[in-house]
C-alpha cells in the first residue's frame, strides 16, 4: 500500500474516531444537564433540549428490539469500510475518468455516516438505549441526536450526489458493474 494511502486511512479513522467522540461528549452533557430536569427552551414553541431514553427507532419505533439495531450496525459498519477503500481504488485507477471530487465527498459522507452509526450503538451496547435530546415541538419531530444528524445529512447528500452530480457510468462502477467501464476503456 502507497504511503499516501496509509496516510488517507490514518485521516479517515482520526475523523471518524473525532465524530463519535463529539457524540458521545454531545450524549453526556445530555445526560448531566438535561435527565430529569425540564427540557431547555431554545425557541419557545419551536425548538427545545429534551431528554429522551430511545429504546428504539424514531418515535420509538421497533422499541425494544436492541438485538435487530445491532445486527443492521454490525453488517452496516464492514459495507461502509468496504465502500471507504472502494472509492479510494475508484479514484486511484480511474481518477480521470471520474468526478474526484464527488467520490471523495462520498468517501467523507460514508465516514459520517459510519461515525453516527457506531455512536448509536455505542449508546445500545453500554445503556440499552440511545440518548437523544434535540426536539422540535413545533411539528412534534421525534427526539434526536448528533449521530442522528450525521447519518440524515450524509444520506441526503449522498442521495443528491448520486441523483444529480454523478454519471451513470461513475454510478456502474460504484454499484460494481465494471463491464460498461471495461467496454468503455477498451474503444479508446
Amino acid at each position: 500500500m502507497k504511503k499516501n494511502k496509509v496516510v488517507l486511512y490514518i485521516i479517515f479513522l482520526l475523523t471518524t474516531l473525532g465524530l463519535i467522540a463529539l457524540d458521545q461528549f454531545s450524549k453526556v452533557l445530555a445526560i448531566n444537564h438535561l435527565k430529569d430536569k425540564e427540557p431547555i427552551v431554545i425557541i419557545k414553541g419551536i425548538f427545545e433540549l429534551l431528554y429522551v431514553e430511545n429504546k428504539g427507532a424514531a418515535y420509538g419505533m421497533l422499541a425494544g428490539k436492541i438485538s435487530f439495531f445491532l445486527i443492521i450496525t454490525f453488517i452496516l459498519v464492514p459495507v461502509i469500510i468496504y465502500s471507504i477503500f472502494k472509492i479510494s481504488n475508484i479514484i486511484e485507477y480511474f481518477g480521470d475518468k471520474v468526478n474526484i471530487k464527488a467520490f471523495k465527498i462520498l468517501q467523507l459522507d460514508m465516514i459520517i455516516i459510519l461515525a453516527g452509526a457506531i455512536g448509536n450503538c455505542i449508546d445500545r451496547v453500554t445503556k440499552g438505549y440511545v440518548v437523544d435530546y434535540f426536539y422540535f415541538k413545533l411539528i412534534d419531530f421525534p427526539v434526536f441526536n448528533v449521530a442522528d444528524c450525521y447519518i440524515t445529512v450524509a444520506v441526503a447528500v449522498m442521495l443528491i450526489m448520486c441523483f444529480f452530480i454523478l454519471k451513470d457510468k461513475e454510478l456502474d462502477y460504484l454499484m460494481g458493474s465494471k463491464k460498461k467501464w471495461q467496454v468503455d476503456d477498451e474503444s479508446k
